[in-house]
């Protein structure tokens, strides 16, 4: 059986705080057991981690990428390696937003090569962003 991790466990795990539920957090993450994130969880420690923690998004990225590359962590709905893949496209600069690209491992996941947006700054890697009909 596999579970969901929240936000909070991949905070604590990835920043080692408060130790005290850092230590909790490392014992479910490098457990045995299968665990799953979600798109909404995963864009959401990005948040955690740049704006509060205020870590470097490039090191966040590079965090998560270490992090998804656990072989006991999937991704509900998504494939691992099109998430990955996504993460660096944010990577260059703050141009591509964590939501952005996560909208763009969707789509790709879904086997879709276009995306309707009205942001001019759309990563548009390997899909067509249709800014009007």
């Amino acid at each position: 059986m596999s579970g969901f991790l929240d936000t909070s466990v991949i905070v604590r795990y990835l920043t080692g705080e408060p130790p005290q539920l850092a230590e909790q957090a490392a014992q479910i993450i490098d457990g045995e057991e299968a665990l799953k994130i979600t798109d909404v969880v995963l864009v959401e420690t990005a948040y955690v981690l740049t704006s509060v923690y205020r870590i470097p998004r490039e090191v966040v990225i590079d965090h998560l990428i270490t992090f998804l590359q656990k072989k006991n962590i999937t991704l509900f709905s998504l494939e691992k390696g099109l998430v990955l893949q996504a993460l660096l496209l944010c990577r260059p600069s703050g141009r591509v937003s964590f939501a952005d690209a996560m909208v763009w491992a969707a789509a790709r996941c879904a086997g879709s090569r276009i995306i309707y947006s009205l942001d001019e700054r759309f990563p548009a890697d390997g899909i067509e962003i249709r800014h009007k009909y």
